[in-house]
């Protein structure tokens, strides 16, 4: 049932594209019924020179000439449908390819948090490329041998209908045998498709981790892990291609019975007077005629299990939940920078809670740093504020209005975000600064970069602001990297902030440089800061300290080391003086 949808679903894909469609049929039926004309042609020029003195030169040129014409209109009905199929079939994964792309930006992070990238980039090339090469085959291919069939066995009934008679009688023995084998490999092509698109996940973590991959030695094992991967593959490959194979050699031979079958029948009416030689001829062409679309299709019936595999996992993809749509009374209220958070709960996993019962009110222009140990909940807190997750429960406000009767986009607009985990798109370090100002002047890009101190670097660059970026900026340091993240925000000025270890890869002199441009920049602005290091977090307003998702201190950084608590503990483990295992000399040591 759930092939039978798929395939219901393609077919609906084809729909926009059925003037391709119907023209391919159209060729399909021209270029068979051309090439079922040559064997009747044939025939006639052999019944032409049949005996002594009973060769008619001009009915054999006639007949060449003929034949001729029939293969050339063969041609050009071939040509034509090869352009109609490759218009058609490439459209429809030029479609699938952008559904795609746009359903990646739809469905929620937990999604893409949940999912290798790797198998999300298989599904998208090699899945619809795979499925691209069957519906190709099967346009090209499934059609013209349908008609070949078809044509095939009218014109034996019109030549000779006890000949045709054997033909139908075995005919479905060679149908049986192809559906029997067919409907046992589409199981196999969806284990090979899955565990390809798990072998490309691996490969693509395994490349992106590289330098940690060396630096601990674990080349051997990553190899070990995708032999594993690949052995499976190896496995499941071998039954999909062994199975499937077994068709053409299962039809062939139920073909080669037909074609002896009728040799035998043909002989005993030509000996008998009944046919002429040349008919006898065209039969046994007919009868190899008929033979051969049954080994083509079942061929085409092999790839388009694969393609139906593929295609499942692709349509699969696009079924997934999508967030849920921002609503249609959305409010977009005067940005202010007021954040408000009241009695908020939320889990990644309903068993185990993260953050419960939150509450905290952010004043216009306040700088809110957030410190505690690792998972506590800290980015967890970021993501609900750019509403990357929905609270479980509780409200979120922000200038008086609950995020969500807002968009996602016009909340979004309010911050400006610089994370630890930096990220760079393709292309040139000046795509990367606009990337949220696309219509910035080049003064206001300079000016944005040297803000952020990234102007120095950038200039010894060969192309400067020009410098083609290599893929996720590989050809640059992390710091330079994390330095193009902050000229991003600062080119945008945000009415809030969002930096999230926004410095951790920074050098210690440049991290003071940039901490001034950061004090400059969110004066006057909401501003939420996580760090670590706490030397950062000095001159914040209000310093909330999470632990197991919830506040236990709030105050500022003297308020807080007065109290001689968590925070005090954090603070003094990084600053407090390395003591000296050495002993001291005495001025008489050594004497």
């Amino acid at each position: 049932m759930k092939r039978q949808t798929t395939l219901q679903r393609i077919l609906g894909r084809i729909r926009p594209y059925l003037f391709f469609a119907v023209m391919s049929l159209l060729c399909a039926l021209i270029s068979a019924a051309a090439q079922l004309f040559v064997p009747i042609l044939c025939g006639n020029a052999i019944d032409g020179m049949l005996g002594a003195g009973l060769v008619s030169a001009e009915m054999i040129l006639q007949q060449i000439l003929l034949i001729a014409i029939v293969t050339l209109a063969a041609a050009i009905a071939q040509q034509a449908l090869a352009l109609c199929n490759n218009r058609m079939t490439y459209c429809v994964c030029r479609d699938l390819r952008n559904d795609l792309s746009g359903k990646l930006h739809r469905l929620p992070l937990s999604y893409l948090d949940a999912h290798p990238s790797g198998d999300l980039v298989s599904r998208m090339v090699a899945d619809v490329d795979t499925f691209a090469d069957g519906l190709l085959m099967g346009f090209t291919q499934l059609f013209t041998g349908v008609v070949t069939i078809v044509g095939t066995l009218a014109i034996m009934l019109w030549l000779n209908g006890v000949i045709a008679l054997a033909v139908v009688i075995l005919t479905p023995l060679s149908i049986f045998v192809a559906r029997f084998i067919s409907t046992r490999t589409h199981k196999y092509f969806q284990e090979q498709a899955a565990v390809r698109g798990e072998q490309t996940a691996l490969v693509n973590e395994l490349i992106e981790g590289q330098r940690v991959v060396r630096s601990f030695g674990h080349e051997q094992s990553s190899l070990d892990d995708f032999d594993q991967v690949n052995e499976r593959l190896r496995k499941v490959s071998l039954n999909a291609t062994f199975f499937s194979s077994l068709t053409n050699p299962s039809t062939r031979l139920v073909n080669n019975i037909v074609y002896a079958a009728v040799t035998l029948i043909g002989a005993f009416y030509a000996i008998q007077g009944g046919i002429s030689i040349g008919q006898l001829s065209s039969l046994l062409s007919y009868a190899s005629q008929y033979a051969k679309p049954f080994n083509e299709i079942s061929g085409v019936v092999t790839e388009l299990q694969n393609a139906l595999a593929c295609a499942q996992r692709v349509l699969d993809l696009l079924d997934e939940q999508e967030e849920a749509p921002d609503d249609a009374s959305c409010v977009c209220p005067p940005s202010k920078g007021r954040v408000t958070l009241e009695d908020v709960s939320f889990s990644y996993v309903p068993e185990r809670p993260l953050i419960e019962h939150f509450s905290l009110d952010v004043s216009p222009g306040q700088r809110i740093a957030i410190v505690g140990p690792t998972g506590c909940g800290k980015t967890t807190l970021i993501n609900l504020l750019m509403r990357f997750y929905e609270a479980d429960s509780g409200s979120i406000r922000v200038d008086n209005t609950d995020i969500r009767r807002m968009s996602r986009h016009d909340l979004r607009a309010r911050y400006g975000m610089v994370l630890q985990d930096t990220w760079l798109c393709g292309g040139t370090i000046r795509d990367n600064i606009v990337y949220g100002r696309p219509d910035a002047s080049e003064e206001e890009i300079i000016a944005a970069a040297k803000a952020s101190h990234a102007h120095s670097f950038i200039r010894r660059l060969p192309q400067g602001y020009d410098t083609v970026i290599e893929e996720n900026g590989s050809n640059l340091s992390a710091g330079q990297r994390q330095l193009l993240c902050i000229a991003r925000v600062m080119l945008c000025l945000p009415p809030m902030l969002i930096l999230d270890e926004a410095t951790s890869s920074i050098d210690t002199r440049t991290e003071l440089k940039i901490q001034s441009a950061f004090a400059r920049m969110m004066r006057g602005r909401t501003s939420f800061i996580v760090a670590h290091r706490l030397a950062t977090i000095r001159e914040a307003d209000l310093i909330l300290v999470m632990q197991d998702g919830k506040i236990i201190e709030q105050g500022n950084h003297q308020s807080l080391l007065a109290q001689n608590g968590f925070y005090a503990q954090l603070y003094q483990s990084q600053f407090a003086p390395v003591q000296s295992n050495t002993p001291q000399q005495t001025d008489g040591a050594g004497k």
